[in-house]
């Protein structure tokens, strides 16, 4: 198996074909990565739909298994928990849309994360983490990893003098933030994270989800690693799991070697589905860009909403780093109702179109209240000493007119 710090060589035999103005955004999420030679010449990636691959001969086999060893390019695995050819294009599709040398694709988000950190954290390491992660990324760490003696600090997001001083030299091997966080949007200062990481030799991992390539790109400001769920933007119709880590060629391809070991490999028809789903991405997310930054500013104006949270605003508390660092603020906008519990569910069933449901990112609107969608076996108390009111909504802007999800939250407004 291969280390983070081992330099890779192409394992396959691909075809190269740069395609015209490669700079857009739009453009790679179309043509990004490499132009594989496709099967009848087909337009799209083929789904190669097989769990194994055949040998003609003794010497076919001898042959490919020496082209393994010594970094000959070749096109195929031995199994497939080890690669697939559907599920190796959409990797390189989207390690060029990041910005990244490679990418390696997980069955979801969380495996993409549990399995870095498995494959990379020795016994008795330390992590940072900032404390609007992922709460099942916080969990993972606060209670999976400490049965190997891996300790974690977490530190207030935006405390960057906490965050340094939490580094301990020579044990700490993480940092890891999201930027937009999850549900407030606090957008992580990715050049200083990745200037503690630089300085402390710490590799540096940020969860990207929200943002997406298309309004933030980490590893542009020197950021180790970057972790999509997939599920969401990337994949952007709810109708698939997947994961995804972006990075350096020769630390991504350590991990693909860790993947075959712990087997979160995505499936060929999901590899083909979020391939598909990719060539949208920048005609949506800019659809919802727009969306959530209209609807913030409806609502930061409405005399039944206490607070909106986007960092479009200039409200929001890091909207000076979100100015600076991204190209778009994202398609999700949090807000607190002037109400209580029951108050703003009430608001929520009467909204009309979106659905009321967890996860974001697709091309329909969906809203939810965080203290009964993910937090309701709590009381409010619990609630509130994790910072998650009583009367917060998360909403996930769709690619739906933008006139009518105003209208639709005027009226719902006027139900309470």
């Amino acid at each position: 198996m291969g280390t983070l710090h081992e330099v890779a060589t192409d394992t396959e035999e691909i075809e190269t074909v740069e395609p015209r103005c490669a700079s857009g955004h739009s453009t790679r999420a179309v043509h990004g990565g490499v132009r594989r030679k496709k099967a009848y010449n087909a337009l799209h990636t083929p789904i190669v739909q097989t769990a194994t691959y055949t040998f003609s001969d003794t010497q076919d086999l001898i042959d490919f298994m020496e082209s393994k060893t010594w970094g000959d390019g070749h096109e195929r695995e031995e199994y497939g928990r080890y690669g697939n050819p559907t599920v190796s294009a959409v990797e390189a599709r989207l390690a060029a849309l990041d910005g990244g040398e490679d990418a390696v694709l997980y069955s979801s988000g969380m495996n993409a994360v549990t399995s870095i950190l498995l494959a990379v954290l020795p016994a008795g390491a330390h992590i940072v983490m900032t404390s609007d992660c992922y709460r099942r990324t916080r969990q993972f760490c606060l209670t999976f990893l400490k049965r190997f003696g891996i300790e974690t600090t977490v530190v207030e997001n935006g405390d960057y003098d906490a965050l340094e001083a939490a580094i301990i030299p020579k044990k700490t091997r993480f940092i890891i933030s999201e930027s937009p966080t999850n549900p407030y949007l606090r957008i992580a200062d990715l050049e200083r994270i990745a200037y503690l990481g630089q300085q402390y030799r710490v590799m540096t991992l940020i969860d990207s989800t929200f943002a997406t390539p298309i309004n933030q790109r980490p590893i542009e400001w020197g950021i180790d690693f970057v972790v999509h769920s997939a599920t969401k933007y990337l994949s952007g119709h709810n109708d698939l799991l997947a994961g995804v880590i972006i990075g350096r060629k020769d630390r991504i391809k350590a991990l693909r070697d860790a993947r075959g070991v712990l087997g979160g490999v995505v499936d060929p028809q999901n590899a083909f589905l979020l391939d598909r789903g990719i060539k949208t991405l920048g005609v949506r997310v800019r659809q919802q860009n727009a969306n959530a930054l209209a609807v913030a500013r409806f609502l930061e104006a409405h005399p039944k909403i206490q607070r909106v949270w986007y960092p479009g605003l200039e409200s929001h508390p890091d909207h000076h780093i979100a100015v600076a660092q991204m190209e778009g603020f994202g398609g999700v906008v949090s807000f607190e109702v002037d109400g209580d519990l029951y108050r703003t569910g009430k608001f929520i069933d009467a909204m009309r179109i979106p659905y009321i449901a967890p996860s974001l990112g697709g091309v329909e609107s969906l809203i939810e209240q965080p203290a009964l969608m993910s937090y309701y076996e709590k009381t409010t108390e619990e609630r509130l000493a994790l910072g998650i009111k009583d009367n917060l909504v998360r909403f996930a802007l769709g690619i739906e007119e933008t006139d009518d999800l105003l209208a639709d939250l005027e009226q719902a407004l006027a139900t309470i």
